[in-house]
Parts: structure tokens; C-alpha cells; sequence
């Protein structure tokens, strides 16, 4: 698939550029890395893993600043299996004019497995973030996809943040689209997640989307493993895909409740970096 890399046009105040391009395939029964490309301050380093080929994506720059731009793409071949993972939360620093972009495109091949279960991102005040989502799989791979994020360093007493964060999501199946979504908050972020329509005072968010042809029978699962949860939480299913909102004025609690659902759903351990 063509990823949708970001314009090559450099605007004034761009600071850094990262890429990453991997491709997994299945070798002797079992899942590689057959191909790297690393640029910039982006890593992928490789713990061993009995389950899966684990990938944790490393920012040596320690975090993204308006103006920096990364580029992510991962393909997994057909019957490989996949995870996809970043080794801390990603920080995203306040932007004095032009946004920080990221571009993450992924692709799975027939019969593959593919993970991406990164940590959270948190959005500083001032931060100003541009993400776009692609997925290209056949009709029957599997694909879990999560992001979680955190608006302010509550931990500071940020909470009442101002900024931008835009996300495009464009997932296709078979080559055909399954799943749209654009979200775009700007300027008073905080005063807009208080509304109760909104937030009702959230500061953390996750979006938890599975692409298989097993998705809608794991629905009531889903919603027996969060139903303890303490965080708001939605659950729905439909055409191969189970999709999760989860919303809370704390991003502990989101997390609490992603790692039985990860577990329970993908029948294996969360990600060892989120311990």
C-alpha cells in the first residue's frame, strides 16, 4: 500500500525528522523482522518474546516538539505475526507555531497477526499534534489497534490544557473501507472535555479497535472483562470489527482496565514494557 507519508514541503520552525518502515514475515513456523529502515531519532529494538515477534519503538529524542514529523510503517506478511509497542508514554511538548505530525501506516497480509499497542501519548500544554491512522488487511487477518491519550501532566496539575490534536483514521479490508474516524480539539481542550457531551471532565482517552473475522462474537466478552472497570466506557460491534471508547478524568484507571482486555481478548499478555 502507498503510506500516507506527510508532505515533503518543510515548514518554517520544523525541527526533526524520524521514520521507521519494517516488515515482518513467518520463517520456519516462526515470525521475523525481514526488513528495517530506521531514520532520525526513531529505533525498533526486539526483545524476545515466545508469542509474537515484539517490536518496542524507541524515540531517542525523548519526546516530539511542534514542527517534528515522524513516519511509520509496518507490513506483515502473510500468516506472520506481529506486536507493535513503544517503550514509554510519547510526550508531546508545546509547539510555538506549526504542529508535530505523525503518520502511522500499517498493512497484513492474509492470515496475518498484527498488534499496534502502544503506550499512552500526553499532550503538554501548548502541544499541537497532527496523527493519521492507515490500515490496509485482508479479508482474514487480524488487527488490534489502540491508542490511548492523555491531555495535560496531571501529575503537575496541568489539567485545564489549551492546544490541538487531530486524528484521521482510514482503515480498509479487503480493500474496501470498514472504519472512518476524524477527531479535531483546539484551543481550550480542557474547557471542551468538561462539557458533558464531550468529556464530562475527562483527561485521558482510548480508542481500542479488533479487525477479525471473530470480532462480533467477542463483544459480550468485552464488556464482562470491563464491566468492574471505574473509567466511562462504550463497546460496540459490527462487520468484523469491535470497537471500544474509553474516557476518564485519570489515565490510570484507562489502563487498568486496557490490560484484562488485552489479555482476555488477545489470549496473551499485555505488552512487558507497560509494566
Amino acid at each position: 500500500m502507498n503510506a500516507p507519508f506527510l508532505s515533503h514541503h518543510v515548514p518554517i520552525g520544523a525541527r526533526a525528522r524520524g521514520a521507521i518502515r519494517a516488515r515482518f514475515s513467518a520463517l520456519d513456523g516462526r515470525s521475523a523482522l525481514a526488513d528495517l529502515y530506521e531514520a532520525g531519532g526513531l529505533r525498533l529494538r526486539f526483545p524476545r518474546n515466545a508469542q509474537t515477534c515484539e517490536a518496542v519503538l524507541v524515540n531517542t529524542g525523548g519526546g516530539i516538539i511542534g514542527g517534528d514529523r515522524a513516519e511509520l510503517s509496518f507490513d506483515v506478511d502473510a500468516h506472520a505475526d506481529a506486536m507493535i509497542t513503544t517503550q514509554s508514554a510519547e510526550k508531546i511538548y508545546r509547539a510555538q507555531n506549526v504542529p508535530a505530525e505523525v503518520a502511522l501506516s500499517l498493512r497484513a497480509g492474509a492470515g496475518a497477526r498484527l498488534e499496534w499497542l502502544p503506550q499512552e501519548t500526553i499532550l503538554f500544554e501548548g502541544a499541537k499534534l497532527k496523527r493519521s491512522f492507515a490500515l490496509d488487511m485482508a479479508d482474514d487477518a487480524r488487527v488490534t489497534l489502540l491508542e490511548a491519550t492523555t491531555f495535560g501532566r496531571l501529575a503537575m496539575g496541568e489539567s485545564s490544557i489549551s492546544g490541538m490534536l487531530a486524528d484521521r483514521w482510514r482503515l480498509r479490508r479487503g480493500g474496501k473501507l470498514v472504519f472512518a474516524d476524524d477527531l479535531r480539539l483546539e484551543e481550550s481542550i480542557g474547557a471542551t472535555l468538561d462539557r458533558k457531551a464531550c468529556g464530562q471532565g475527562a483527561r485521558a482517552t482510548a480508542l481500542f479497535l479488533h479487525l477479525a473475522p471473530e470480532a462480533e462474537s467477542l463483544l459480550d466478552l468485552a464488556r464482562e472483562t470491563l464491566a468492574p472497570a471505574t473509567c466511562v466506557w462504550g463497546a460496540s460491534a459490527w462487520n468484523g470489527l469491535l470497537a471500544i471508547r474509553l474516557l476518564s478524568p485519570a489515565p490510570e484507571t484507562i489502563r487498568a482496565a486496557l490490560v484484562p482486555l488485552l489479555e482476555t481478548l488477545r489470549g496473551r499478555s499485555a505488552p512487558r514494557v507497560w509494566q
